[in-house]
């Protein structure tokens, strides 16, 4: 049953039976600057305070995952001084996670390759890891340095690797145990992948993983998107009907 008992004008949303996992593209928060007149650092702020808005609502709801696409393979070719805000960005709530996780029991976990991470921000996932191990409330994924190709790549030479060594052989590899080689496993298929600010692309996010997915799209700029955006996204869904490849 959801923790949260919604608003009358919010009833179209089926709160018992939301999707157990959500997927979100936090796109335009450079553009929602642009159009204020403010430096593109702000539209990350600003979009970094939605963030902290949405998971915590999520967490009200009842829903089990959240997954959340923070900055890609790709987004270092930025300009510096944008790269670094983002990171100084990820410090700040990493630093207010710690704090929190333990009050509000929730998991706290990275997808994508930490190692480019400065040092200081390395330990503070390991921490965020470590707390994450002693509760069972919904987990957040945050996805940093992470590409769905790059990803995909890396669980194979896993897989390569581990049947050079013996512990493997290739005839045995499926689906389930592939996505065991994934920065995913253990974490459920996301049921819905959310985009805002009005791109019709998956932009290399969860390409494995969302196979399946129904996606929702929005004109809505991430800054921007509210909790009554997503009761739009998570009624749109609850209105579909999914057949996974099926009748």
């Amino acid at each position: 049953m959801a923790l949260f008992k919604p608003k009358a004008e919010l009833a179209e949303v089926d709160f018992n039976h939301l999707p157990r996992h959500v997927a979100i593209i936090m796109d335009g928060n450079g553009r929602w600057a642009k159009r204020r007149g403010l430096p593109r650092t702000a539209g990350h702020a600003a979009g970094a305070e939605t963030f902290r808005t949405i998971a915590t609502y999520c967490q009200e709801i009842g829903l089990e995952y959240l997954t959340v696409y923070a900055f890609s393979t790709e987004n270092w070719k930025r300009p510096m001084e944008e790269v670094s805000a983002i990171i100084g960005l990820l410090k700040k709530y990493l630093l207010e996670s710690i704090e929190k996780m333990e009050k509000d029991k929730i998991r706290l976990h990275f997808f994508g390759d930490l190692d480019a991470l400065p040092p200081e921000l390395r330990e503070l996932t390991v921490r965020t890891d470590d707390i994450s191990t002693r509760y069972e409330g919904m987990q957040v994924n945050v996805c940093f340095n992470y590409g769905g190709r790059d990803e995909i790549v890396r669980a194979t030479r896993a897989f390569a690797a581990d049947c050079l060594a013996g512990k493997r052989n290739p005839e045995e590899l499926t689906e389930d145990l592939f996505s065991g080689y994934l920065y995913s496993a253990g974490v459920p298929d996301p049921d819905l992948v959310i985009r805002p600010s009005g791109e019709l692309r998956i932009s290399n996010f969860l390409l494995w993983q969302s196979a399946y997915a129904e996606f929702y799209y929005t004109d809505v700029l991430w800054p921007d998107f509210s909790k009554e955006e997503l009761h739009k996204a998570l009624a749109a869904y609850q209105s579909r009907s999914r057949r996974f490849g099926g009748v």
